[in-house]
């Protein structure tokens, strides 16, 4: 869903499958505390914004769209 979202948007992101990626998990849970996903980084103004779970509202939001 979220990266359909984007998709429809024209958002450009990186998509990372933790499932694989055993680094990139550990840097979730770090960021997070959990291992849910999807966990959405935005970067706005210097700052990284971190969403877990896909919440629609708060993604339009911190995008702008």
């Amino acid at each position: 869903m979220a990266k359909d979202f984007l998709r429809e948007k024209g958002v450009e992101f990186t998509d990372i499958d933790v499932s694989v990626d055993q680094q990139k998990a550990q840097e979730m849970v770090e960021k997070t505390g959990q291992m849910g996903v999807p966990v959405i980084v935005v970067n706005k103004d210097g700052q990284e914004e971190v969403i877990v779970g896909f919440d629609q509202v708060q993604l339009t939001n911190l995008l702008g769209l």
